[in-house]
C-alpha cells in the first residue's frame, strides 16, 4: 500500500520559515557559548589561564549588552529579509576568521564582530517569527523559537566540544560558518520580503519602562543568568581540575546537560499555561540545589551526571519562561523589548563569567557553584515577589 507524503509536506510547508529562524537562533546562541566547551583548549593553545580565556565570554556579552538597542534603532527601517541576509554574511565571515585565528587578539576581534551580528539578530528575530507564523499559531511559533535558542545553551555546547576535541577548537567555528551558509541559502529561498513594522522606536522606551512586570523580568534575567554562568562558564575545567574526571567525562557531562534540556522543553510545554508560578519556582529551586551540590557531589560520575540532568532541565525552563514572558509583556514593541532583553541577558552572561573568574583568581574554582547559588537564591526571592505581585494576577 502506497502512502503519500504530500499531505504531511503541505501541512509543514508554512512552518519552514519559522524552522529556519529557529535553527538560526540555535546557531547564534551556540556560537556565543561555544568557548565554554573549548575553554581549556583555547587557554592551552594561547598559553593563558582558564580565568583569562573565560573573560572572552564577558567581553562578548558586554558588547551585545551595549550595542543591542542602538543597533536595533539604527536598522529599524531596513527591510527585514535584506537585513537578516546581510547579518548572516557578516556572521559567516567573522567565523571564518575565528577558524584561522593565529592569536588570542585575532580571536577576540572575530568574536567582537560576531557580537555585533548577534545584537541585531536577537533584536528582530522574535517579531519576524511572530509575523511568519501560520495564522493562529503565533504562540506556538514563538515557543518553537524560544526552545531553539534555549537548546543552544544545553545542546550546542556538547556538540561543539565533540567537534573541537576531535578536530581542534578552530574547526568548531568553521562548522558554525558552514551551517550558517546552509541557512543563508534556505532563507534566500524561503523568506518573503518583510518590511519593518511594529519595530518600536525611541518613543517606545518610556512606555516599556512604565511596565513594572517587564522591568522585574529584566532584573530577574540579570540575576538568574549571573547565577548560572558563574559556574557554567567554567564547567569544562571544573570537571577536569576539581572533579578530576578527565577530558572525556567533561564532554559527557556537557552532552548529558544538553540532552536533558529537551526534557525541560517538554515540561515547559506541558505546564507553562496551567502552572506558570510553580514552574519558575521549581526551575530556580532546582538550579540553586544543583549549584550547592556541585562541589560535594562533583567527584563521582553518577552523581555529577544526575546534577547535569537537573541543571539542564532548570536552565532550559528558565530561558523559556523569561523569553516568553518578555514577548507576552511587550506585544506593541517587540523589537525594542527583545533588544533590551538580549542586552540584559548578556549582562548576566558577562557578569557570571566575570564573577566566576574572580572566584577562581582569588579563591578556588571549587567554589564557583556556591557563589552562583547565592545569586540564585536572590533570583528565587525576586521571582516569588514578581509573580505574586504582578504576573499571577495578570494571568
Amino acid at each position: 500500500m502506497k502512502v503519500s507524503l504530500l499531505p504531511f509536506y503541505t501541512s509543514l510547508r508554512p512552518w519552514f520559515p519559522v524552522f529556519c529562524l529557529t535553527i538560526c537562533a540555535f546557531i547564534f546562541n551556540t556560537t556565543e557559548f561555544a568557548p565554554i566547551s573549548l575553554l581549556s583548549d583555547i587557554a592551552r593553545d594561547f598559553r593563558m589561564s582558564e580565568a583569562q580565556a573565560g573573560l572572552m565570554m564577558s567581553v562578548y556579552a558586554w558588547i551585545v549588552a551595549t550595542v543591542s538597542l542602538p543597533l536595533m534603532l539604527l536598522t529599524q527601517s531596513v527591510e527585514r529579509k535584506k537585513l537578516l541576509l546581510m547579518l548572516l554574511v557578516f556572521f559567516i565571515g567573522a567565523h571564518l576568521l575565528s577558524s584561522v585565528a593565529w592569536s588570542y587578539t585575532t580571536l577576540m576581534v572575530s568574536r567582537v564582530a560576531i557580537a555585533f551580528a548577534h545584537a541585531i539578530f536577537w533584536s528582530i528575530t522574535a517579531s519576524l517569527t511572530y509575523r511568519l507564523a501560520p495564522k493562529g499559531q503565533t504562540t506556538r511559533a514563538l515557543s518553537i523559537l524560544a526552545t531553539g535558542s534555549a537548546l543552544a545553551v544545553v545542546l550546542g555546547l556538547p556538540i561543539g566540544r565533540i567537534i573541537g576535541q576531535a578536530l581542534g577548537w578552530r574547526f568548531t567555528f568553521g562548522c558554525i560558518a558552514a551551517l550558517s551558509t546552509l541557512m543563508l541559502f534556505f532563507l534566500v529561498k524561503l523568506l518573503p520580503l518583510l518590511p519593518s513594522v511594529n519595530a518600536g522606536s525611541l518613543k517606545s522606551l518610556p512606555l516599556l519602562w512604565k511596565r513594572p512586570a517587564l522591568l522585574g523580568i529584566y532584573l530577574l534575567t540579570i540575576v538568574t543568568i549571573t547565577a548560572h554562568f558563574t559556574a557554567y562558564t567554567y564547567i569544562e575545567p571544573f570537571v577536569q581540575q576539581v572533579s578530576l574526571l578527565g577530558e572525556t567525562f567533561a564532554t559527557t557531562a556537557l552532552f548529558i546537560f544538553g540532552t536533558s534540556g529537551l526534557l525541560g522543553s517538554v515540561i515547559f510545554a506541558k505546564f507553562k499555561q496551567r502552572h506558570p508560578f510553580r514552574l519558575i519556582v521549581f526551575a530556580l529551586s532546582m538550579l540553586i540545589g544543583v549549584l550547592l551540590l556541585l562541589l560535594p557531589l562533583g567527584f563521582y560520575p553518577l552523581s555529577l551526571s544526575l546534577l547535569c540532568v537537573l541543571w539542564g532541565i532548570a536552565v532550559c525552563l528558565v530561558n523559556l519562561i523569561l523569553q516568553i514572558s518578555v514577548l507576552e509583556l511587550s506585544p506593541d514593541a517587540t523589537d525594542v523589548a527583545m533588544s533590551m532583553y538580549s542586552g540584559i541577558y548578556n549582562i548576566g552572561i558577562g557578569g557570571g563569567a566575570f564573577v566566576g573568574s574572580l572566584v577562581i583568581s582569588h579563591s578556588s574554582m571549587a567554589y564557583v557553584g556556591f557563589v552562583g547559588a547565592l545569586f540564585g537564591s536572590f533570583a528565587l526571592a525576586l521571582a516569588v515577589w514578581l509573580w505574586k505581585r504582578y504576573l499571577v494576577e495578570r494571568r
